[in-house]
């Protein structure tokens, strides 16, 4: 994603214009974002950074809907440089536009109560919220989904939530099948790169890991597993504490292409072959995996198609009371990716 430094400017100073500006496009080429047509790869990426670092808040449906009736969703996110985001916010736009919605976007502002942020987005009109993960996580269980009085959809969370509905992939299952596919090139020393303690993935992608281990045979080790963050600095430092070992991996598997991104900045910093002398796996397949060299392999979670389907479905739930059929997870398939980042180990 762009370097550039987030300005942040009142909404009402920010124009349409002012997002061409900064994403350097023209303003017919934002309006052909934020109206879900066609456009390249890197236009709708840079024009989706401009939204968030501007704070931009277009009203999608102001022409097609001008009614007290309209749909208005609320959309939370945290970090605007995280390849994640801007999968989510894509997805988020080009499923709005579909259904003539208004989209509520909102940042997470660090140290501010969750349940603070959801009410005012309540109060300012949003008739329903999508809550990707950690968020949905942390507001699962907590009686707030009932107290806020509008339905909420979980994304991309690392298990089945009690009291929403949710988007997501097996992450178990991709996991066990990224560490089976290491093991099968011939890798026994697999390192792990775990997520943020508040996110359920943490713990279930290393299930997976485990898992994987167990049905080959291998010997599990406390210090072939490394917490990071989800952030590229937290990769960073991971990778080094992994390639420290006296007897380091010849394999790497991050739990997001962030983190796996930086195990290819720190192997080429340190003349590693990658993947001769070290292989790289990540998860998500966002934007960094294809931007870097060697390509990326990693478990591609299609968040654009999910965050529309999170869409359509709090859509489906306005004006229902939530039953077990409206409460189901939809489960998403994911894919291995297989790029030139991994082969099999050779000597260093």
């Amino acid at each position: 994603m762009s370097s550039r430094p987030s300005t942040r400017r009142s909404t009402s100073s920010v124009t349409m214009h002012t997002v061409a500006e900064r994403a350097g496009v023209s303003p017919m080429s934002v309006s052909n974002v934020i109206n879900g047509r066609r456009v390249s790869l890197r236009t709708r990426e840079a024009v989706m950074q401009a939204i968030v670092d501007l704070n931009y808040k277009p009203n999608i449906a102001a022409r097609a809907l001008a009614s007290a009736s309209s749909i208005r969703i609320g959309l939370l996110y945290n970090s605007p440089e995280s390849a994640f985001v801007s999968a989510l916010l894509v997805g988020a736009f080009d499923a709005a536009t579909r259904f003539g919605a208004h989209l509520m976007i909102q940042r997470v502002e660090e140290g501010r109560a969750l349940g603070d942020t959801l009410r005012d987005m309540v109060d300012s009109g949003a008739n329903a919220i999508i809550l990707p993960a950690p968020y949905c996580e942390a507001v699962s269980g907590t009686g707030l989904v009932e107290k806020l009085g509008v339905p909420l959809v979980g994304l991309c969370s690392g298990s089945a939530l009690s009291d929403m509905p949710s988007v997501r992939v097996d992450d178990v299952a991709a996991a066990r099948e990224m560490t089976s596919y290491l093991i099968g090139l011939g890798h026994r020393r697999i390192g792990f790169v775990r997520g943020a303690h508040n996110h359920i993935i943490s713990r279930t992608r290393f299930e997976g890991y485990c898992i994987a281990l167990r049905e080959h045979g291998l010997e599990y080790s406390d210090d072939l597993v490394v917490d990071g963050d989800l952030t590229f600095d937290s990769g960073l430092a991971a990778t080094e504490s992994l390639l420290d070992l006296a007897d380091s991996p010849t394999a790497i598997f991050a739990s997001n292409d962030d983190m796996a991104a930086a195990v290819v900045s720190v192997a080429h910093r340190r003349d590693l072959r990658v993947p001769d002398q070290l292989s790289v796996a990540g998860f998500d397949d966002s934007p960094i995996s294809r931007k870097i060299w060697p390509t990326l392999t990693t478990v591609r979670q299609p968040i654009v198609d999910m965050t529309a389907i999170a869409v359509e479905t709090v859509i489906g739930t306005l004006g229902k009371a939530y039953d077990d059929a409206l409460l189901s997870t939809k489960c998403v398939d994911y894919a291995l990716i297989i790029r030139g980042s991994t082969g099999a180990p050779r000597l260093r």
